[in-house]
């Protein structure tokens, strides 16, 4: 295991926000250590579901304020550029990816299938 600092996917916000025991706990984990980190894409695709009640968007606001957001840059686009171009994945997972892997970070998500080819990139299933 390269590094124990992760970067989450949206997918495990989600089953968090659905009450899924494994997720809570590892979100959980990870807001009280101040450790919490996703991209700026998962906020996009957390907060912009177009399918949120007012109160659920408000309680998903709430636990994106306790995550260390990493913004889009240069490195991040050109490494996303070289991820879509290799293995033809969805943009947001090619940030996601990318992110993941220029912040040296393994990336927590569901769908390990959709990352699993992308050398550098460390992903978990922390649902199991």
């Amino acid at each position: 295991m390269r590094t124990n600092k992760y970067l989450v996917d949206t997918n495990i916000l989600i089953y968090h926000t659905q009450g899924l025991k494994k997720a809570g706990d590892f979100i959980n984990s990870l807001a009280a250590r101040n450790a919490l980190n996703i991209s700026i894409l998962t906020k996009v695709e957390f907060l912009g579901w177009d399918k949120h009640t007012q109160e659920n968007f408000e309680n998903c606001a709430k636990l994106i304020e306790l995550a260390n957001v990493y913004p889009l840059d240069d490195d991040i686009a050109d490494k996303a550029v070289e991820i879509r171009r290799k293995f033809r994945i969805k943009l947001a997972d090619s940030v996601i990816a990318a992110t993941a892997i220029i912040h040296d970070l393994k990336l927590a998500t569901r769908n390990v299938d959709d990352f699993k080819e992308i050398p550098g990139l460390e992903v978990e299933n922390i649902i199991g």
